[in-house]
């Protein structure tokens, strides 16, 4: 059975060509990580977070993934797998660490938060854009003090100085470097590609949007909401942040609602939307990286802190203001 150009088209469109992109930043990633550890530079960037890392019993490679979650999630999660892998740092560790980087990987999305959220809602943007700072930070905060707890002191204290300049033998490094990925990537790919695929599935039988639906339909359990605050959660959830936010401004500029208002629809619709949001873009890449068990546990954990966080930020400010 021949296949039509469109049916082709739509599957380059929405599944071979995303695929790809995804692999190829995962690949980027790993390439980065490897290269680092080759070069025995994860102490050097680790230093960026050595306040952290020090009270929190921490070691190196967290803070070096801590420091790399900036640039790219990707490359940091890979350095704590491989770390993981390497019996450098234990699972309780990995959990940790992987809750630890909220905050750079926060800052690695913010600009773009900002440009989408400033325009649109105006005043509301610095309070939204306020309060899921304020999560972040409490996320970062919290473990750094429960792995204080949890993890015991290090025998010997990390040093996170500069190491002495080396000569280098680039080849050498390279090669290394080189059969690390080929190693890596092949597990990444057995796990990614498949798990890809069945989201992929998921999505063209409308699980996605059959549950998105239920879940935007039964939204009168939330105290405080007002009808056009259910719309705009009704289209985070359907949709994206983007749709909500078009939304909100809307109702803004009619007067319809007010800041908080607006903020309060925008944090519910965050919180709900999330765990979608996680399952089909996150689970692919987490369960190529981590184990698929550890890589659903990990997302559970991540969701859960990051809802739990959300909650209190919004609490703080909310009696703030109502007081």
């Amino acid at each position: 059975m021949d296949s039509s150009p469109i049916d082709l088209l739509y599957l380059w469109d929405k599944l071979i060509w995303p695929l790809c992109r995804l692999l190829i930043f995962i690949s980027i990633g790993l390439i980065i990580a490897n290269l680092l550890e080759s070069l025995n530079w994860t102490r050097r960037i680790s230093a960026l977070a050595r306040p952290l890392i020090r009270f929190g019993h921490l070691s190196e490679q967290v803070g070096a993934a801590f420091s790399m979650a900036i640039v790219s999630g990707v490359a940091a999660n890979t350095m704590l797998s491989e770390a993981y892998e390497k019996q450098q740092i234990d699972r309780k560790e990995l959990i940790l660490a992987n809750l630890f980087n909220s905050l750079p990987t926060y800052f690695l999305h913010l600009p773009t938060v900002i440009v989408i959220t400033l325009p649109l809602i105006r005043g509301a943007a610095l309070i939204y854009v306020g309060i899921t700072f304020g999560a972040a930070l409490l996320r970062t905060l919290a473990i750094v003090l429960v792995s204080r707890f949890l993890l015991p002191t290090p025998s010997v204290p990390v040093d996170l100085q500069d190491a002495q300049p080396e000569a280098r033998d680039w080849s050498a490094v390279a090669r290394k470097t080189w059969k690390r990925f080929k190693r890596r990537m092949k597990k990444i790919v057995v796990f990614t590609v498949p798990i890809y695929i069945v989201i992929f599935i998921m999505n063209r039988l409308e699980f996605f949007a059959t549950l998105e639906t239920f879940l935007s339909s039964h939204l009168d359990f939330i105290p405080f909401l007002s009808p056009q605050g259910m719309g705009i959660i009704a289209l985070m959830i359907a949709a994206e942040l983007t749709a909500g936010l078009a939304a909100a401004g809307a109702l803004l500029q009619d007067g319809v609602m007010n800041y908080n208002e607006i903020v309060f629809a925008l944090l519910i619709g965050n919180i709900l939307s999330s765990p979608l949001r996680a399952v089909r873009h996150q689970l692919p890449y987490y369960a190529g990286i981590f184990k698929p068990k550890l890589a659903v546990e990990l997302i559970i954990y991540n969701q859960g802190f990051r809802t739990i966080s959300l909650i209190l930020a919004a609490l703080c400010y909310f009696l703030v203001v109502l007081a």
